[in-house]
């Protein structure tokens, strides 16, 4: 068994790639399309493809159900809550209003992302959850010729964001699918290279280079961003700019979908 190229696909799902999803990425469609056409273009010399799968309950601490305001209204999409929100009572957590808090207060000292509200999306077992149709193509393609994809889930654990693959925003002591994926980590680093692509530019897949470059940076020496393969939520490209920044800084390849021919 080779292990010179593997592929992670970060979160490449209906409810972000199709114009109809619950949090539909401009432009995702297309970066599918283009992912399709790598895989295929290299589908002998692909030897490991990971899928990684945004997973959500429907109260989720990034989903309007989970928050009410003064008059019991839900807030819309893309709200923004802090802590001191919670504090002075804009908002009030349904659930967990404790662990919500603490939730708020950690993110915050943390400082990469503030606590947005999101769409209902992706959730546990729905349309939204499942791969884009072009990408499920090129996967079925590859798998035909003996070999099988991983895939991993997260954002089960409704009391903290989960953007990317290797561990949580804020990860909890007794909750292991919130902890940092060694397990993953240590699959990925058997390949030569490591390619990268996936949805959203700005958060997702920006985070997931970002716990690489901090939590296993020999994994992140292999991976190779392949950046036509991923778009930002509208708005948002700011908040990923600075991890390509440092990425390229540290050696991090960059390439086009049509420029790579695997060996």
């Amino acid at each position: 068994m080779r292990n010179q190229n593997a592929l992670l696909i970060i979160d490449a799902q209906y409810d972000f790639c199709n114009p109809n999803g619950a949090l539909y990425v401009p432009g995702a469609e297309k970066d599918m399309e283009r992912l399709k056409k790598m895989i295929l273009n290299n589908v002998d010399s692909l030897d490991h493809i990971c899928v990684t799968l945004d997973s959500h309950p429907v109260n989720d601490i990034s989903h309007p159900s989970f928050w009410q305001d003064k008059t019991g209204k839900q807030p819309a999409p893309f709200t923004q809550i802090t802590a001191q929100d919670i504090k002075n009572g804009a908002w009030t957590p349904r659930f967990y209003p404790q662990q919500a808090l603490k939730y708020l207060e950690d993110l915050e000292k943390d400082g990469k992302f503030l606590h947005i509200i999101w769409p209902e999306h992706c959730l546990m077992g729905s349309r939204g959850a499942a791969l884009d149709d072009n990408l499920m193509d090129a996967l079925k393609t590859w798998t035909y010729k003996g070999k099988y994809y991983q895939a991993v889930t997260k954002g089960t654990y409704p009391l903290t964001e989960h953007f990317g693959i290797f561990m949580a925003q804020v990860p909890v002591a007794d909750r292991p699918e919130t902890q940092l994926n060694q397990s993953l980590i240590k699959t990925l680093e058997n390949y030569q290279n490591v390619y990268l692509a996936g949805e959203a530019k700005s958060h997702c897949v920006a985070t997931s280079l970002k716990q690489a470059m901090d939590y296993a940076p020999n994994l992140a020496n292999k991976m190779i961003v392949v950046e036509d393969c991923m778009s930002d939520v509208p708005n948002m490209g700011h908040l990923g700019k600075p991890i390509y920044d440092e990425a390229k800084q540290k050696g991090v390849r960059f390439v086009a979908s049509d420029q790579i021919k695997m060996n």
